[in-house]
């Protein structure tokens, strides 16, 4: 069945799963996901970012082979280096034989020791996000720079998303013919849906909500927290002042109390809670354009993939990685806190009849080429051309 592939990954996560599933299911590799965070089995975990518990309503370990491995740390979690720590991890996966690993994020005590160990033992292939967006000259650059490099020696192949993380892994001593392009992806075949049942379902919505046909809907979902401005989309409402426009915004975090003492007296300004996964398809076509404010880190911003998979006009902030991968004509880049480049978009897309639906429909065209399918088979081949042994 090929190479024996052992996958390194705190937790289960929906943007994952999939693609281990097909991995599996290829019949060219043998998998086995070792999960870290031995506590996140119940799939249940505090989201500080929504401010509350959360437990995702999709299957996220049916169809792959898959452990998790006992995490000894005192204070478990994805949140900081000692947060990870299992001390039997090497020795489970090399019982299992694996004759490649694929560790996700380093960032955690176990992660990088396994990193560390297997270096020059077998292939070891990583996969982050990372970018230099947040990158600023001073003693803090100069420091971690050399601890970076330091880190990615100990990986053959680093997997980039797309090309602010590519950028990234070139700066810290991932040479071009060390890094194999594998993109961020979400469940496209899920947010397109099947007929009309997603736009039945968020017409009827919008009606409950008194949302009119005729009515122009800008949607922020995601958390509320600083770091994602959603304010912008409130000084957004107050330059497009008109009843034309609705806004809404889905989600929960710290900064719902503040958004909502700041939009009342707008009926215009709607909020709606969080919104688990399956649900997702039709909030996104609650919007006719969706925005991603983000003024902070933001080393991808897969709710641009879901939207775009939804068929909507999508804009996002230069701080958002994946932008200048998936914003062609289908949308518009904006600088943080750009409220008038986001309202001369949204002015220019809804100026005739069809600017919607041909930046919807472009939108579906452009996302098509970031699909876990995509993630498998470039994974796969990248398999094939590695070395058996040593890297």
């Amino acid at each position: 069945m090929g190479r024996r592939l052992a996958i390194v990954t705190t937790h289960p996560i929906q943007y994952n799963a999939p693609w281990f599933r097909l991995l599996a299911e290829s019949g060219e590799v043998t998998l086995r996901v070792f999960y870290t965070w031995e506590q996140s089995q119940t799939n249940e975990k505090y989201d500080p970012g929504f401010g509350k518990v959360i437990s995702w309503d999709i299957p996220l370990l049916d169809g792959y082979d898959y452990k998790f491995v006992k995490n000894v740390s005192v204070d478990p979690g994805s949140h900081h280096f000692k947060g990870i720590y299992n001390p039997t991890l090497i020795s489970e996966i090399k019982e299992w034989k694996a004759d490649c690993v694929l560790v996700i994020g380093w960032p955690f005590k176990s992660h990088l020791a396994c990193m560390r160990y297997f270096k020059g033992k077998i292939p070891v292939l990583f996969r982050g996000d990372s970018t230099l967006l947040e990158e600023r000259a001073g003693i803090k650059k100069l420091l971690r720079t050399p601890v970076l490099k330091y880190i990615y020696s100990f990986v053959d192949y680093a997997m980039y998303v797309g090309e602010n993380n590519k950028q990234y892994f070139l700066a810290h001593g991932i040479k071009e013919n060390e890094l194999w392009y594998v993109p961020h992806a979400i469940d496209n075949k899920r947010f397109a849906g099947e007929g009309d049942n997603y736009d039945t379902e968020a017409a009827r919505w919008r009606q409950e909500l008194g949302i009119g046909k005729d009515k122009v809907v800008i949607l922020y979902a995601g958390k509320l927290e600083p770091s994602k401005n959603v304010q912008l989309l409130l000084q957004m409402a107050d330059i497009l002042s008109d009843d034309r426009y609705r806004f809404v915004i889905v989600g929960n975090g710290e900064t719902e109390a503040i958004l909502k003492e700041q939009a009342k007296g707008d009926e215009r300004i709607l909020f709606l809670g969080f919104q688990n996964q399956n649900r997702m398809p039709v909030v996104y076509r609650l919007g006719d354009v969706f925005i991603l404010p983000s003024n902070g880190p933001e080393t991808w911003g897969l709710g641009i993939n879901e939207a775009m998979a939804s068929g909507r006009a999508v804009i996002a902030t230069t701080k958002c990685g994946g932008s200048i991968d998936l914003i062609k004509d289908n949308g518009t880049i904006i600088s943080p806190g750009d409220t008038m480049g986001a309202v001369d978009y949204i002015r220019k897309v809804t100026a005739s009849e069809d600017g919607l639906r041909k930046a919807g429909a472009r939108s579906k065209q452009i996302i098509a080429d970031f699909s876990f399918e995509h993630i498998c088979n470039n994974i796969l081949t990248l398999l094939k051309i590695i070395p058996s042994g040593k890297a």
